[in-house]
């Protein structure tokens, strides 16, 4: 123990003998660790951020699609399937939604709508907050009232103001008008860095009960598709395979993939994949400075055995182990790049807080480096790996120097 705090101890002194020298060798390390730990912390801390956004959005939502098959054997979804999926443990609620182009007049002009047919769980399929007035429920879709709802933004480009519960607009479609009385008005989300809910020039959107569209289509007794709100606590996955599994014994198409299903997690888990393989690739280009900068502490300590020829020599001569000779090179080493990856994880991480206050105050919402201990530790022991690696050569070579070469040497 006490031979190992010799070597550590030699190689403290040699390295602060050399201040300027050995900051230069270990500036590869630096900034290898550096980039590694602020990529990784941003990449992590937008994706967590990403996620956040995404989920709010429609986290456990569940969409069913009747497939091109099923279509043409005339099998698709319909009212008592919505039911009795609605039953299924785990599930909070159903809705269809179907769109329509329409157009409306009103006092502010001419205006294109977009008409979505939905059901009885549409409020809360579409995760919306009401500024004035109710949504349309069970009663209004049972008894097929001609009712509708629309955003706060869509109510003052119609009307000039938000406050148009109770008043009508007409809605004409398929060649057919009929008025709709407004029953609730909601609160349009806010956009953030990675969900957008509004764009310049988008259309007005309208959400009936589609039980009012009947007189439009001539028929809505079945649907393309449907959207489930699944519990965010339960498996989405076990309960999408529930859904599948009853409708296929529904219908009696066991086997014959009628029923599409993609759930939200899985759009999730698609893009997290994306995200973290971009995250390592940049990682991965950051880390070729590590490279770099092991081979920078290679050369500096073969000039370094170059330097203490003389030194090895009188060691040797004095019965030193060619052991000893290779640990302490493999101390100074270690030391150099175990120092250089520490003020590499302070800077790195000061880098990610840095980076990512620049980017939230730029777009207006919040990031949070994601920095993880694993990663941390991970970088502290692969800088000191890389400390190790190259520098066994020149220890190597100052452990082989013969003694009497070594000291005819000036």
């Amino acid at each position: 123990m006490s031979s190992i705090y010799e070597y550590i101890k030699m190689a403290v002194h040699n390295i602060m003998a050399n201040k300027g020298r050995s900051f230069l060798t270990m500036l590869g390390i630096i900034i290898g660790i550096a980039s590694v730990i602020a990529i990784v912390s941003i990449g992590e801390g937008t994706k967590n951020q990403m996620n956040s956004e995404i989920n709010d959005a429609g986290g456990g939502q569940i969409f069913i699609n009747v497939s091109s098959d099923a279509q043409t054997d005339d099998e698709w979804i319909l009212p008592d399937d919505i039911e009795a999926v609605r039953a299924l443990d785990g599930v909070e609620g159903v809705s269809i939604s179907e769109s329509y182009e329409g157009e409306t007049m009103t006092g502010k002009g001419d205006f294109k709508l977009y008409v979505t047919a939905e059901g009885q769980d549409a409020k809360l399929i579409n995760n919306v907050t009401m500024k004035h007035g109710v949504y349309f429920g069970e009663s209004e879709v049972t008894e097929g009232k001609n009712v509708c709802v629309l955003s706060d933004t869509d109510a003052k480009r119609l009307f000039g103001t938000d406050d148009v519960v109770g008043m009508s607009l007409d809605i004409t479609c398929y060649g057919l008008t009929k008025s709709f009385r407004i029953c609730g008005v909601t609160t349009q989300k806010e956009n953030g860095a990675f969900v957008s809910y509004t764009y310049e020039g988008m259309p007005i959107y309208i959400n009936v009960p589609y039980t009012s569209m009947d007189d439009f289509t001539g028929n809505m007794d079945y649907f393309y598709s449907m959207t489930v709100q699944a519990d965010k606590k339960m498996d989405s996955q076990k309960i999408a395979d529930d859904v599948v599994a009853l409708l296929e014994k529904r219908h009696q198409s066991s086997g014959k993939e009628y029923f599409q299903v993609q759930s939200f997690q899985d759009m999730l888990k698609s893009m997290n994949d994306m995200m973290g393989m971009v995250t390592a690739f940049i990682s991965f280009v950051a880390g070729i400075s590590l490279l770099v900068g092991g081979i920078g502490v290679m050369n500096i300590m073969l000039v370094s055995v170059t330097e203490r020829t003389r030194e090895i020599g009188i060691r040797k001569s004095l019965g030193a182990k060619t052991t000893s000779i290779m640990l302490q090179f493999l101390a100074e080493a270690a030391i150099l790049t175990a120092i250089g990856g520490i003020i590499g994880i302070m800077v790195g991480v000061a880098g990610g807080y840095g980076i990512c206050t620049i980017i939230s105050a730029s777009m207006g919402m919040t990031i949070t480096p994601g920095i993880s201990v694993s990663t941390i530790l991970a970088a502290t022991l692969f800088s000191c790996v890389v400390g190790i690696f190259f520098g066994i050569y020149p220890a190597r070579k100052a452990a082989k120097l013969s003694p009497i070469e070594a000291l005819r040497r000036n």
